[in-house]
């Protein structure tokens, strides 16, 4: 039996008694296989597919990979494992693990993040309803030979900024058989529900993906398109904001900082080893970014060789116009395209599914701790408020506007606001760096130095501070999209009022179980079982 001393009491317990203390059971993945496979799950999503390709071609092509990969390593990987250290410690839904780790006043962060994948959670399942309605499109080639005109008048039916209720049909019913796939998934809890649907969908869109890609290579003008994403534009890394754009990029993919890969580490189990599957995730990620790009611009290659004209002339190569636009142009213009056009939307589906079941899970299980509620009823109720409002705010003929406006101050503000946060109120006020540092090298087999601190508590915030403060200033000073300024007042800034207000009154409301009634695990001490072979007992030893 290992023991350990209570920081906060100065007493010594034993692990039965570590367990005794915790308020209920957690659910676990079934193993570290099942953990990888959803945390990559929640990292793929939409932006890999149609964010990736794009800001590498506008930010020096070849030579963006540097900066990128740059980042990944001093940012991306060090916050992830900042995640990870904070939920498996704590072992708590964000709002209860930041409780744990510094009492009441820092639960306001951890609801803080639950209410940001809230909003997100709104939004982004209005997307993959359109992935799936076009699905559904390519196989009759639905959109014709003007798929802008398709996209914003006939399927989404765009109208002047607004509050609209008047209900798109074509969107209204894939959008609600999209929140109850996700409420199902939630319901049937973490090893039935979150990580069946990635040990099932994620081989899928690995698979499907990699059928595009071969088959896009082939296409006319493939190789001229790959030129353009990787031929090196060595002055752009003199360039500030290349560097900001691969730290942007690096730190949107991974799904860091609000809540998820807390969470989501708070269901290892005591010696689960966390930073070894966490390089894992973080590369798996990064690679299938870069297999997107070859993908989308072999592809984008065939489009400028059919119109004769060069791929810095085509418009469209991030977003929804990517994705909604331009490959359903291209996909009608090319062999076999209807086949295509399956694939890749219904990848994209795939894709935005495995992270929204993320995103959904961070406020379902903060629900389920703070009220007391069983993963079921967490599921059906959240799931189902969210889908109500989800349907009455996207699935109208304001929607398109309503999601890209909300999108953009939920990542660029919400998002980075929660990391700074993170950083400085847990390393810098708290100090807890040293701590969480000793936990993840106690558990794993890959150990993390005092370098891991310096660019977590002094890298990172600097970044990300700049990336808010310019993102500020710009929407403050330029407004977004030419949009009317209520319309930015209301949707845009009044979705991150909305968060804080929710932070608060969340914060407020009385625990149905005593959070801090708590010992941290795991309980080793220096040179005890895990310190010395950082080996995943429960699951099976393998790192």
């Amino acid at each position: 039996m290992q023991w350990r001393a209570n920081r906060s009491k100065g007493v010594t317990v034993s692990d039965a008694q570590v367990d005794a203390a915790a308020p209920r059971p957690r659910e676990q993945w079934t193993g570290q296989v099942g953990f990888i496979l959803a945390a990559i799950g929640s990292a793929v999503g939409l932006g890999n597919i149609w964010r990736f390709p794009g800001v590498a071609y506008e930010n020096g092509g070849g030579a963006f990979i540097i900066p990128y990969l740059i980042a990944l390593i001093t940012a991306g990987i060090p916050i992830l494992f900042l995640d990870y250290a904070i939920g498996h410690r704590f072992r708590g839904s964000a709002p209860m693990a930041f409780r744990r780790l510094g009492g009441k006043w820092l639960e306001n962060l951890g609801w803080f993040q639950v209410t940001i994948c809230f909003v997100i959670g709104l939004y982004y399942t209005a997307v993959i309803a359109w992935a799936l309605s076009y699905f559904v499109f390519s196989f009759d080639l639905r959109w014709g030979d003007d798929p802008a005109t398709f996209l914003t008048a006939d399927f989404l039916q765009v109208s002047d900024p607004g509050i609209s209720f008047e209900f798109v049909p074509g969107v209204l019913i894939p959008l609600a058989i999209v929140w109850i796939a996700t409420i199902a998934v939630l319901a049937a809890g973490v090893a039935k529900g979150l990580q069946r649907a990635n040990v099932i969908f994620l081989p899928l869109l690995v698979v499907a993906f990699l059928v595009l890609v071969v088959r896009a290579l082939f296409l006319d003008g493939a190789a001229e398109g790959l030129n353009a994403l990787f031929t090196p534009n060595w002055e752009a890394l003199g360039d500030p904001d290349v560097w900001i754009a691969a730290y942007s990029q690096i730190f949107f993919s991974l799904s860091i900082a609000f809540g998820i890969m807390i969470t989501y580490a708070s269901y290892r189990n005591r010696k689960a080893n966390l930073t070894t599957p966490g390089l894992v995730v973080a590369f798996a990620n990064s690679s299938f970014e870069i297999l997107a790009g070859i993908g989308v611009f072999a592809t984008l290659g065939f489009f400028a060789f059919q119109q004769g004209v060069a791929i810095d002339e085509l418009e469209g190569l991030t977003g929804v116009g990517l994705s909604f636009i331009t490959f359903p142009a291209i996909v009608s213009q090319m062999p076999g395209g209807p086949i295509f056009g399956a694939l890749f939307f219904g990848s994209l589906t795939m894709a935005g599914f495995t992270s929204l079941i993320s995103v959904m899970q961070v406020v379902s299980a903060g629900f389920q701790e703070k009220f007391g509620l069983s993963v079921r009823q967490a599921a059906i109720r959240v799931g189902g408020v969210a889908a109500i409002l989800s349907i009455l705010l996207f699935s109208t003929t304001t929607g398109l506007l309503a999601l890209d406006v909300t999108d953009q101050w939920a990542n660029n503000i919400g998002i980075v606001a929660s990391a700074i946060l993170t950083s400085v109120l847990v390393l810098w006020v708290l100090r807890r760096g040293p701590e969480l540092r000793t936990h993840l090298n106690a558990v794993s087999t890959f150990k993390v130095g005092r370098i891991w601190l310096v660019l977590t508590s002094v890298l990172a915030p600097i970044v990300l501070g700049y990336m808010l403060i310019s993102r500020i200033v710009t929407l403050t000073v330029e407004g977004y999209g030419g949009l009317p300024g209520w319309y930015i007042v209301a949707l845009g800034w009044g979705s991150i009022i909305a968060m804080l207000i929710g932070t608060f009154v969340l914060n407020a409301l009385r625990w149905r179980q005593d959070p801090d009634k708590f010992t941290p695990w795991p309980s080793y001490p220096p040179g005890g079982a895990a310190a010395t072979t950082g080996r995943n007992a429960s699951d099976g030893g393998a790192s």
